[in-house]
């Protein structure tokens, strides 16, 4: 494919020697990939000429009409490596590559089904991703979480499953008792408990507003023109999410605008990580349906089957995530609790200094008696030194009277 896209300009001498001449070495799977080798020669009314060698070892032929060809071959006589030119031989070649096409067609074909399950999924997962970053219509997309949870809530669980779900996603007791669970209609039960989840997420956004505006408002008024952007941490008790928000925006609105992008970027970072977990559950599905096929069973059917089962999975759990989050979310209120607690950890500090310093004095008394009264108090009695005696030498007369020299007597067997 050398030269594709270069407008190759012959001179005089190349024309009138017959022009760019091909030559190539095999005959490739695509019919495609040989007409447009076949084109570098003779563009734009140029001279020209191409020419294939293939030999019946090449990956073509061998694949599929190596056999045949060759038997033919053996039958008319013609030896190895004599040139053959007859159309028998050109006809075999095509009819091969077509069926190298029709095979990649397959595969293609195949592939793009397999894409229109995820692109179907990819639509629906994109458009609420628009939603959340356009911000415009955020509002009315967690009202149909909260309904959609509320519903699948009532729907799925008895009353004491209710009080459960309700506390862990709404951070809330359950809006109904259970006398009304049993009683009321489902709808109209759905619908109170609906209501009662939205107006409790509101009253929560607004707390958020609330604490966050005097600690804007002193910002702006008072450093305003040294800051245009500003980190707001909202916290849902286990992680700290610093939210970037416009400072002039957050005090034109009175922080209205840091609740939003606080609803904003949870959804968005929600979104994305649901979104990378479903692609990699749909990956692996893919690859293990194909086994399916050893069953007389249709791999495709089963993926489509099973990626809805994990498409609903993943709304559910991104659903769930998105009302634990928001409705947890609050301001830390950590400077004043410091300041009030200062004193008093001084307090205990200096207490605790005091004490330890008894403490330890005490030790220290308790281990000066317990020595006082293992001290002896007795009067020493005097005692008389030991002097030893010298040796006599070898030679000596031996102390014991025997008249006999010491190395004789009692010396006997010392060392010298």
């Amino acid at each position: 494919m050398a030269g594709r896209g270069t407008d190759i300009k012959l001179s005089p001498e190349v024309k009138a020697a017959g022009g760019l001449a091909i030559i190539g070495t095999e005959r490739h799977e695509s019919r495609r990939v040989d007409r447009q080798l076949r084109g570098r020669a003779g563009r734009q009314g140029d001279p020209g000429s191409s020419v294939f060698y293939v030999s019946l070892e090449d990956k073509l032929m061998r694949l599929f009409a190596s056999e045949r060809i060759a038997s033919v071959m053996d039958k008319l006589g013609f030896k190895e490596g004599e040139m053959i030119e007859h159309p028998m031989i050109s006809k075999s070649i095509e009819r091969a590559q077509k069926k190298v096409e029709e095979n990649n067609f397959g595969i293609r074909k195949r592939l793009l089904e397999y894409d229109d399950v995820m692109n179907k999924q990819r639509t629906v997962i994109y458009e609420k991703r628009r939603h959340a970053l356009m911000g415009e219509r955020i509002g009315m997309d967690i009202a149909n979480i909260i309904w959609d949870r509320v519903s699948t809530i009532i729907e799925r669980n008895d009353y004491q499953g209710c009080k459960e779900e309700f506390l862990h996603l709404f951070a809330m007791d359950v809006p109904f008792t259970e006398e009304q669970f049993h009683n009321e209609k489902p709808d109209q039960l759905a619908e109170n408990a609906f209501q009662a989840a939205l107006a409790n997420f509101n009253r929560k956004t607004e707390h958020i507003r609330e604490v966050a505006w005097p600690v804007i408002k002193r910002v702006y008024e008072e450093q305003g023109q040294m800051y245009e952007r500003i980190i707001v941490p909202i916290t849902d008790g286990r992680r700290v999410y610093n939210i970037a928000c416009n400072l002039q925006e957050a005090y034109d609105t009175e922080c209205k605008s840091v609740v939003k992008e606080f609803e904003k970027q949870m959804m968005l970072h929600i979104i994305d990580e649901s979104w990378k977990e479903n692609l990699r559950e749909l990956d692996e599905l893919r690859h293990s349906v194909q086994n399916a096929s050893y069953e007389q069973k249709d791999p495709l059917l089963i993926f489509k089957l099973e990626s809805a089962k994990v498409w609903d999975n993943m709304i559910n759990e991104m659903n769930n995530r998105t009302m634990a989050v928001l409705n947890r979310g609050s301001i830390p209120e950590m400077q004043q609790e410091v300041r009030e607690a200062a004193p008093e950890q001084h307090t205990d500090r200096r207490q605790y200094t005091e004490n330890k310093q008894n403490l330890q004095e005490e030790q220290m008394v308790d281990r000066r008696q317990q020595a006082a009264a293992q001290r002896d108090t007795r009067a020493p009695q005097p005692r008389t030194p030991f002097v030893k005696d010298p040796q006599p030498g070898r030679n000596d007369p031996c102390p014991c009277g025997s008249g006999k020299k010491f190395k004789n007597c009692h010396g006997r067997g010392l060392p010298l």
